[in-house]
């Protein structure tokens, strides 16, 4: 057996509690103490990368993991459960959670209900697509995600568990995220939600799950979200996206990732052409709603992120960009024990928050 894969059966077997505990430890040490312990920070772009960047790079290391991939699709599962468990445990301890089934494109879909304490009815309502690739991701690895949007913004969040590649490929995903935005928007009432405000969110893979129910939506005519907050999303390759190249390695996602996950869900010649994955050159943009896009400034997805977001500017959407500028991919999941995350998370959802609460 390989080191590396010795390393992460040990990582694996240490209980969750543990390395949250540790991961909390490390990540509240004095800005001063972490930055001698992880050294001088990295310029790319003219993005420097923030301490906490850095200390996840390290500890990721040391646990032998270089990317979401490269392993067996099972384990790679159970490796980023564990991961944002350690990274989110207990955030937002008050968000009271329900389990219940939404409307998928070829059947229902388990689902998550996240309520803050005292919350009245008719908040607003935010739909949430988890991050992975299309490959990983559940309702337990980004349980901290939707806590904490649901506590910073005031509203509902419904996480939906949509089904994953390789055993439901392309376009599985993009249908089931289309099905289930237009079910929580008829069922908002009866979720306690306000149907005239919903929202639909996501993070890379989820990013563009929800772009193309957006998309989807408005070119049916009639209900669709209010607004969309993407972080860090896929939306597409394109020969101009220098940041798939710039960040191959190195900074947690890699291009091989992406690869990875792209033959497991888009295994068919042409599909990732299609406007339900490639939404960055998709026609028919005009209709979509009042999106805000984050990308990460050490992330290969960065310049897709950014150029999906000029896409919609171009077509007359009231979009806005806005850099996270020494994050890495996946900097949503670590809002349980970065505060640096916490910064770039809360200015996102400060924009939400003002598009759904702060309008009547």
């Amino acid at each position: 057996m390989a080191l590396r894969d010795l390393v992460q059966k040990v990582a694996l077997a240490v209980p969750s509690p543990v390395v949250a505990g540790g991961a909390r430890a490390l990540f509240g040490l004095p800005v001063h103490l972490k930055r001698r312990i992880v050294g001088p920070a990295p310029r790319v772009d003219g993005n420097e990368m923030d301490v906490d960047s850095q200390l996840t790079l390290l500890l990721l290391k040391a646990q032998g993991i270089t990317g979401i991939g490269g392993t067996d699709v099972a384990t790679a599962r159970v490796r980023m459960r564990r991961l944002g468990q350690a990274v989110g445990a207990g955030t937002a301890p008050d968000v009271a959670t329900r389990g219940l089934l939404v409307d998928g494109a070829a059947g229902t879909l388990p689902a998550r209900l996240y309520t803050p304490k005292d919350l009245p009815a008719g908040s607003p309502l935010v739909v949430f697509f988890h991050g992975g690739g299309f490959v990983l991701g559940d309702l337990e690895s980004h349980d901290a995600p939707c806590r904490y949007i649901a506590d910073r913004v005031g509203a509902r969040v419904l996480s939906v568990d949509y089904r994953l590649a390789p055993e439901a490929v392309f376009p599985a995903a993009a249908d089931d995220a289309v099905a289930a935005t237009a079910w929580a928007i008829e069922h908002a009432d009866q979720l306690g939600a306000d149907p005239v405000r919903v929202a639909v969110s996501g993070d890379s893979a989820g990013g563009n799950l929800a772009a193309v129910a957006c998309r989807e939506l408005s070119l049916r005519g009639g209900p669709q979200p209010r607004v969309a907050l993407l972080f860090y999303p896929v939306t597409g390759a394109d020969p101009g996206n220098r940041s798939r190249d710039t960040f191959a390695t190195g900074y947690f996602l890699t291009k091989a990732d992406i690869e990875w996950t792209r033959e497991r869900y888009l295994p068919e010649p042409g599909q990732d052409e299609d406007p339900k994955f490639h939404v960055l050159h998709a026609d028919n943009l005009g209709g979509v709603g009042r999106t805000h896009v984050v990308v990460a400034g050490f992330d290969p997805l960065r310049d897709e992120g950014a150029a999906y977001a000029q896409r919609l500017r171009e077509a007359g959407v009231d979009a806005t960009t806005q850099l996270a500028p020494g994050a890495l991919h996946g900097f949503l999941n670590s809002v349980g024990v970065s505060a640096d995350a916490r910064v770039d998370v809360d200015t996102a959802l400060d924009v939400l928050r003002n598009e759904l609460v702060a309008k009547s």
